[in-house]
């Protein structure tokens, strides 16, 4: 269990892909450039033994923005994606309708 006030240091933001392409010699990661609404977040997430990069372009998702940051097989992650971890892999967590890039998740 952890305190409200841990729970209140994370920050979760809604970030929308402008870009995404698999890491090179990874057959889980994918590069994922997010608009944040106030500046663009680069992050590495191993989902890609479920989705495709193209597939990917557009999408809203939740994105830890307070996280250190992280080298992935040569490429700096600045945040995480938040998703469900099941039996067939990763499932993303995305809003129900657009939501302004930044907003954040409370």
């Amino acid at each position: 269990m952890i305190s409200f006030e841990d729970f209140k240091k994370l920050d979760i933001r809604i970030g929308k892909v402008i870009s995404a392409e698999r890491v090179p010699d990874s057959d889980k990661l994918i590069k994922l450039i997010f608009d944040m609404g106030d500046h663009e977040r680069q992050v590495v997430a191993g989902i890609a033994e479920v989705y495709e990069p193209d597939n990917l372009i557009g999408k809203e998702m939740l994105v830890l923005v307070n996280l250190e940051p992280r080298n992935l097989k040569g490429f700096d992650s600045n945040g995480m994606i938040l998703a469900a971890s099941t039996d067939g892999g990763p499932v993303l967590i995305c809003p129900e309708r657009e939501v302004p890039p930044g907003s954040v998740v409370k």
